[in-house]
Order: structure tokens, then sequence, then C-alpha cells
């Protein structure tokens, strides 16, 4: 099937207007949007009919209207929640929607595939649907390596997945909406503090132990652990230096030291 031309720009159009709440509302009314995005409109149900919470269309309305005006993120704030009508469950005793990122992020593949969007774009806004709801269990308390592990999903959508998150609260609750921000500024914190230390570990000095002792003509001790740290912190101030220069170094390192 051959897509009507202009599609996705019209879309995109609706999408990134910085103010993009009224034009998304008066597509919803003129049924444009059901041309577009057909599964949009089936968003216009409660989450929880029993305790009549919150319109999920309404909800990623608001959502895209709190993010940033570029395409990326807000056809992800869009379709963020796009899977929970086919996963919306009362077997539980409440309301769940189990698994809808996962769903969603195929739902939308399928529409923005569909649409006519670039493939690269597909790929960058399935992604952040699907990790969207990752944040959620951060509340509960997340070992290093949980938090390792969401910023290399993430990978370089790390940004705009927790730019996502954050403008995912939409709660009239300050207290809550506060605290999820607070959360969102401890787990980036924590990326960048694990990243620096993994960046640390990572890092080798120029020469290993046996080729300091080779060089120096002496065996092991303490004073190799010592001579490989300064080859380190030589390697931190002024980067990648030829191996005849390290050695001269070293040379004088242990001169200085005798």
């Amino acid at each position: 099937m051959i897509n009507p031309p202009g599609r996705a720009d019209r879309l995109s159009e609706l999408v990134v207007e910085p103010d993009c709440a009224p034009g998304l509302w008066s597509a919803v009314d003129s049924g444009e949007i059901a041309d577009l995005v057909p599964e949009l409109p089936l968003l216009a149900m409660e989450q929880d009919p029993i305790h009549r919470h919150k319109d999920v269309l309404a909800h990623t309305i608001a959502v895209v209207a709190k993010t940033e005006p570029e395409i990326t993120v807000r056809l992800a704030a869009l379709f963020h929640d796009i899977g929970k009508p086919d996963t919306r469950s009362f077997d539980h005793g409440g309301v769940t929607f189990r698994h809808h990122e996962e769903v969603g992020a195929r739902i939308t593949k399928r529409r923005l595939d569909a649409l006519g969007y670039p493939e690269p774009l597909i790929g960058q806004v399935s992604e952040l649907v699907r990790l969207s709801g990752r944040f959620k269990g951060y509340a509960d308390g997340w070992s290093d390596s949980a938090v390792r592990r969401y910023a290399r999903d993430a990978g370089p959508l790390l940004g705009k997945l927790n730019h996502l998150v954050r403008c995912d609260c939409t709660t009239r609750n300050r207290a809550r909406a506060e605290g999820i921000q607070a959360a969102v500024d401890d787990l980036e914190a924590r990326i960048q503090t694990l990243a620096e230390e993994d960046r640390r570990r990572a890092e080798r000095p120029g020469l290993d132990g046996d080729a300091v002792m080779a060089h120096l003509g002496i065996g092991p001790g303490r004073h190799i652990g010592e001579a490989l740290a300064f080859l380190l912190e030589v390697r931190r101030r002024e980067g990648d230096l030829e191996v005849a220069e390290l050695k001269s170094r070293i040379d004088a390192w242990w001169a200085d030291r005798a």
C-alpha cells in the first residue's frame, strides 16, 4: 500500500509545535488523529475505572506538551502508553498493564513505518517507548549493576529517556512530583559517578609491571605498584606518551627515590 504523501509530515507538524496540546486536541476532536494514528483515540479511557484514575489520552497529550519540541522525544511521548489498551487487565484485584511498554514499542514501530518515517527515527522512538517504564522500580532501590544496565541499555538515548521520564510525571501532587524529579536527579548522579569509576578502573599506565621491572632491572615489590601509579598519573595529565619518554620519566622518578 502506498501512503498518501505528507502523513508523517502532518503528524510531525502537530507534535513539534511548541504549544502542541491545542493542535493535538483539535486533531482528536476532528478525527484527524484517528486517521494518522488509529491506536491513539483508544487511549481515551480511564486507567482504572474502579478508582477513576486519570484518562490515558489526556495524560499522553500532557506528557507530549511537557517535553522539548524535538521530534524523537515528542513522538516517544505520544506513543509511550500506546500499548495500554491491549494490555489492560483486572485479573489481579486491580488494573494492570503488564508489559505495555514492549507491546507499545511494537505498535510504535508498525505505525511509524506505515506513516513513512525513516528507519533510524523509528528505531529510536520505538526504543524509547520500550524503555520508558524502566525507571519505575528505581524508588525500590537499585544496585550499581542495575544502574549500569539502565545506562547501557539506553546508550545514546539516555538523555532523551531521562527527559521523557521526567515529563511522564503529570500528577498534581506536588510532593510526589518533586520526589520523582529528585529520584531522576539521583539516578543521573549515580550514572555519572559510576561511569567515572569505570573509566578510572579501565585506565592502564603506559607500561606494565613487567616492563618497569625489566627496564629498571629490579624485582617485584611495593615500588612496582608505586611506579605504575606514577605512570598512570602521567597518562591522566599528559595523555599517551611514547615508550621512550615513559622510560625516561621512570628513570627520573626512580633516581629521585634513590
